[in-house]
């Protein structure tokens, strides 16, 4: 099949065609579903040993910042 032959949209039809740019993917959602979930796990056991102190500490920071809104530019 040469190039000529091949089916599809002429150059006069590629031509009328109309576009534009799309927004970003951001922008065109309609849920923002954004889900953070921190967990802060420590354990400590003595069991076995008298007057012993068992002792575990978990510390976290987990800053989320959320919005919509398009960035400022």
């Amino acid at each position: 099949m040469s190039q000529l032959q091949k089916a599809g949209l002429s150059t006069e039809e590629l031509e009328a065609q109309q576009g534009e740019q799309l927004p970003d993917r951001e922008q065109m959602s309609l849920i923002n579903a954004n889900v953070a979930a921190p967990i802060n796990a420590a354990i400590a056991l003595n069991v076995l040993s008298d007057g012993s102190v068992a002792y575990a500490n978990a510390q976290q920071t987990a800053p989320i910042t959320q919005s919509n809104l398009p960035p400022p530019a």
